[in-house]
């Protein structure tokens, strides 16, 4: 995982998200097209560094926060801000998707 990335965990998953714009990638190793996405995720990262918190929570080893956000699917991938989900992603996606969507919000912030 990129250093502009966070491990988000069911124990940090709450105190993480709580301000401001966080994007998690709810994802799992076995994943293939969540392998696809996370070159993506940790692009956004760097192109969104002190602006948008970016990171990645392993859905086998973390299912308390999975089933608490209704994740079904993986990839999925969710924008909360103010630990707030306000935008979802599922599947895969190209950065385009994710970028129009984003700033949305990044510019309500700015």
């Amino acid at each position: 995982m990129a250093e502009n990335t966070v491990t988000f965990t069911d124990s940090n998953f709450s105190e993480e998200t709580q301000q401001g714009l966080v994007l998690v990638d709810f994802w799992a190793p076995w994943c293939g097209p969540c392998r696809l996405v996370g070159p993506i995720i940790e692009e956004i990262a760097t192109d969104y560094r002190g602006r948008v918190k970016v990171g990645k929570i392993n859905v086998d080893d973390n299912q308390q926060t999975a089933m608490g956000f209704r994740v079904m699917s993986i990839p999925t991938v969710i924008l909360f801000k103010d630990g707030e989900p306000v935008e979802t992603w599922i599947g895969a996606q190209g950065k385009g998707s994710y970028l129009t969507r984003i700033e949305k919000y990044v510019g309500a912030i700015a």
